[in-house]
């Protein structure tokens, strides 16, 4: 709804047919203030000066302007997390733009759908939501996170006049690389002794275009964006995971027969190549692989390659080369090779190595 004085309307009216801009004050006299005022009116009669003559004081309380904004926390941007993360932070800022101390009672909620402008479209939600104060901005929580918060007495005053705000959750082990999750701070204005405004109706205290306005009392005005004390803005978490796939290959390297073409003969080598490639945009770390050693072969002992370069993976021809020496073999509760890649890096390919003989 619209909640302006008419003579803000008109001042601003009046600035657009001048071309120039409406001034815009943080912070204005505070409400409550008298503003007083007389008059002295001084004449003369023929030649000979009067006695002055003084009119009444005119008095009127400035009215209360209720205007705050909550943005995104420009510096911070999107919070880039990883799947199964915990309390990961979105960051923003509350200001009270008005004339008054107010309190604000603050939640946080997921996006239900949508855009999660500017940085895409929402794909997930994050869970167990909480909010706490970050008074001196180093992105901790001052107290513990709630699920919801009331920042007590908001300064009017400039320079004190800002809180900024941190909104926590946890990242599903389900989330996939580069989606997107949008997180709303919405922001409620009241009254700095907690009560909340009411617009129409019962316990109305609130003043509008129609509200008469009473000099010796003070009204309300709501100069929010909404004009109805409650704003909110975006902010959101951008999942950067690895995404791997697996290919293995096998190639014999000789058969003690044949020269430059080895068939899989029994006494042949046959090496096995374990590709593991990563399409994601962050690094997968530890790669742990375990391969059991196929029946009738037999592992050829000091084989275990790690960090094999890898050429054509996924295709028939895909092969493994080089490489560093390490993994184990075991043979209980059935024989296998295992092997661990210190790391498979965004868009990239790294592979295992190891040779059996046929039986």
């Amino acid at each position: 709804m619209t909640s302006t004085l008419k003579s803000l309307v008109a001042s601003t009216a009046l600035a657009a047919t001048l071309g120039v801009s409406a001034p815009a004050f943080a912070v204005g006299t505070t409400q409550g203030t008298d503003i007083t005022n007389s008059v002295t009116v001084n004449y003369t009669v023929g030649t000979t000066a009067q006695t002055p003559v003084t009119s009444n004081t005119d008095t009127f309380k400035v009215d209360r302007k209720v205007n705050f904004t909550v943005v995104e926390r420009a510096t911070v941007g999107t919070t880039t997390v990883n799947p199964g993360q915990l309390a990961q932070q979105t960051a923003f800022t509350l200001t009270n733009l008005s004339n008054d101390l107010l309190d604000f009672d603050l939640t946080a909620a997921n996006l239900l759908t949508g855009a999660a402008a500017p940085r895409g479209t929402d794909g997930f939600d994050v869970t167990n939501l909480l909010i706490c104060l970050d008074a001196d901005n180093n992105n901790v929580c001052d107290a513990p996170a709630t699920a919801t918060l009331t920042v007590n007495d908001l300064s009017a005053t400039t320079g004190s006049n800002s809180v900024n705000i941190l909104v926590l959750g946890d990242i599903p082990a389900a989330a996939t690389n580069g989606q997107i999750a949008g997180v709303n701070l919405q922001a409620t204005a009241k009254l700095s002794n907690g009560t909340a405004f009411v617009l129409s109706g019962v316990g109305k205290n609130v003043s509008t275009d129609t509200d008469a306005n009473v000099a010796g009392a003070v009204d309300t005005v709501l100069a929010d964006t909404g004009r109805d004390a409650v704003e909110s803005a975006l902010d959101d978490y951008t999942v950067q995971s690895a995404t791997l796939g697996v290919f293995k290959s096998s190639r014999v390297v000789s058969d003690l027969v044949s020269g430059s073409n080895p068939k899989a003969l029994p006494g042949a080598t046959v090496e096995y190549c374990i590709a593991v490639q990563n399409t994601g945009s962050i690094a997968a770390t530890s790669v742990a692989i375990e391969d059991l050693i196929p029946a009738n072969t037999t592992f050829v002992t000091g084989s275990i390659l790690l960090g094999a370069t890898v050429t054509d993976y996924g295709l028939a021809t895909q092969s493994c080369s080089a490489g560093s020496a390490g993994g184990s073999y075991t043979t209980t509760p059935s024989p296998r090779v295992n092997g661990t890649l210190a790391s498979v890096g965004a868009a990239s390919t790294s592979g295992l190595i190891f040779r059996v003989t046929i039986n």
